[in-house]
């Protein structure tokens, strides 16, 4: 008897650690409500348009019939120049996840005699680090934050086995919000193994303030396996031209230069992102502004009862646990979309302060009505 489409198709079977994999969960959008004027606080994304020279830069690059440079030589040279390293130095990608992907591929995965390498990480961290370990075979160590929301380094460096191959460092942890300093991350590296790659992810190392702040360019210099990995999709404004990249030794660099896709960075996101590094003063005030307002709405979710951790991103974590879907569903009721994860908390990213007022509004109705039970 003849097999239908359907049959043919279920004969083809991905690798079984592919259908372990959790599924990446997007911010959602806004839901619409009548007189509301709609706030999209769920994916941490820039409140401000690209600058104009940026608009103007991507308008230039609208020659889609044309491949952009294959490695992004140009955006490249100008990160060295300000970074004062080599273009050898960085590799750049399609987003700093499609940049993360390509690190993990490279350094963990299954061995010939089919043992998994190890990859350990903080947990709650960035939702997509199960995903991009998992789908290249290696084993996912997850360790537990600390109490305050922070990286349990001790913890960490504990996990720490003949296996591992990979540890992450996400600075500012994404969704929770605190930094790591730069003493403890030192004698963290000077007590890990040297054959271990230690990726500092740093999406949102322009927003962070405070003392002892972590140089990750300085720990790049000083320890051969740190890779520092960024993004222009936070402070920048580009998220939407996808556009991130590693800066680490060149006997690093050369591995992904292997496997790296190439034209996988537009024209529009190259040109877009060098100028935006040409504007570099304007992007920092724009992040100045933005870590005023996330000062400003932490010390008052604080005031109404709350108790926020450090938060060092474009975002604040609110520790709703069992009620954070009841959190969310208000948020949505009021046309203002934020990230829920599970019955542990809730993210909200800095927007604009008719957003953060309007939350405020339902922080303070829950905390109330905590205080009447």
């Amino acid at each position: 008897m003849m097999r239908t489409v359907d049959e043919h198709a279920d004969a083809v079977q991905p690798r079984p650690e592919i259908t372990r994999l959790p599924r990446y969960r997007p911010g959602k959008p806004v839901i619409a409500r009548p007189g509301l004027e709609g706030f999209k606080l769920s994916s941490n994304e820039s409140p401000f348009d690209p600058l104009p020279a940026v608009q103007e830069a991507i308008r230039l690059a609208d020659r889609p019939n044309v491949y952009p440079d294959p490695s992004a030589s140009p955006l490249r040279e100008r990160l060295a120049e300000m970074l004062r390293i080599r273009p050898s130095n960085i590799v750049a990608g399609a987003g700093s996840l499609a940049v993360l992907n390509d690190v993990l591929q490279v350094f963990a995965g299954r061995r010939p005699d089919g043992t998994a390498d190890e990859v350990v990480y903080a947990w709650r961290s960035f939702e997509s680090y199960p995903i991009s370990i998992g789908q290249t075979g290696a084993h996912g160590v997850p360790v537990a934050l600390r109490p305050d929301m922070t990286h349990d380094l001790e913890g960490m460096l504990a996990a720490v086995t003949e296996r591992t191959r990979v540890m992450i460092l996400c600075t500012p942890n994404n969704p929770t919000g605190p930094a790591l300093g730069h003493a403890e991350v030192k004698d963290f590296l000077l007590r890990l193994p040297s054959h271990v790659l230690v990726v500092i992810d740093e999406a949102y190392v322009e927003y962070v303030r405070g003392d002892d702040r972590l140089d990750a360019m300085a720990l790049h210099r000083e320890f051969g396996n740190v890779l520092v990995l960024r993004t222009f999709s936070k402070a920048h404004g580009l998220a939407g031209l996808r556009v991130g990249y590693a800066i680490a030794r060149e006997r690093v660099i050369k591995h992904l230069d292997a496997v790296a896709v190439p034209f996988s960075v537009s024209q529009a996101g190259q040109m877009a992102a060098i100028a935006s590094l040409d504007a570099l003063p304007d992007v920092l005030e724009r992040v100045e502004r933005t870590v005023q307002e996330r000062e400003w709405f932490r010390a008052e979710l604080s005031s109404a009862g709350l108790r926020i951790p450090e938060a060092q991103g474009n975002f604040v974590w609110l520790p709703w646990g069992e009620r954070s879907a009841e959190f969310t569903a208000l948020c949505n009721a009021q046309a203002v979309a934020v990230r829920q994860f599970a019955a542990e908390g809730v993210r909200v990213s800095i927007g604009l302060r008719e957003a953060h007022l309007r939350v405020l509004g339902i922080v303070r109705d829950l905390t109330a009505s905590n205080r009447k039970e």
